[in-house]
């Protein structure tokens, strides 16, 4: 897990030249059929993936905890709704920031104002949306973390009332305010017109 996120730290790679994937080669295929087949999604390094770790935006807590057993309920209503998901994205650290900014994996870059912060804490989701890399991410809101990031990347964002999603496999900040929270780029060409 060390080499991975001193390549992370770098910055961006050709491969992610937005710098908004932990791990961009995660791939789970969604459900054969269903009302979002064909669509690619990116979530949050917040929410547990089945047979992989989940960092919080913090290399030591990838490094000290073992690879999920189940996939989150939010996540998995995407994949059974048939999206596949596309990455695992970075966020600021433990999600105690609205800036988008990480000192151990680096600032995700803002497609929509490229020098400017995109916001956070689902600063990579975001920038998946805005770059085109998905059409739809998932990330989590306690207090603006789809919000401030939908507003500074120029994406449609949304955070359902509280108690809405099912948040069980996800890292929580404050219980009683987290939910999880959508982004969908621009629909042309997203195959949700």
């Amino acid at each position: 897990m060390q080499a991975r996120a001193a390549t992370s730290a770098s910055g961006p790679s050709l491969d992610d030249p937005n710098n908004a994937y932990i791990d961009k080669g995660l791939t789970v295929q969604g459900a054969a059929e269903g009302p979002l087949k064909g669509l690619t999604f990116a979530v949050k390094d917040l929410f547990d993936v089945a047979g992989h770790r989940t960092g919080f935006g913090n290399p030591t807590w990838l490094e000290t905890h073992p690879p999920a057993t189940r996939t989150a309920p939010a996540v998995q209503a995407l994949l059974d709704a048939g999206a596949t998901l596309r990455g695992k994205t970075h966020m600021d650290e433990l999600a105690y920031s609205l800036n988008g900014e990480n000192k151990h994996y680096g600032t995700p870059r803002n497609p929509a104002a490229p020098g400017r912060i995109p916001g956070g804490s689902s600063s990579g989701s975001a920038v998946a949306a805005a770059a085109g890399d998905v059409p739809l991410a998932l990330g989590s809101d306690t207090g603006g973390s789809v919000r401030v990031p939908a507003a500074y990347c120029g994406l449609f964002g949304i955070r359902p009332t509280w108690g809405r999603t099912n948040l069980e496999g996800a890292r929580p900040l404050a219980p009683s305010f987290d939910t999880a929270g959508w982004w969908v780029g621009g629909l042309s060409g997203s195959g949700m017109e």
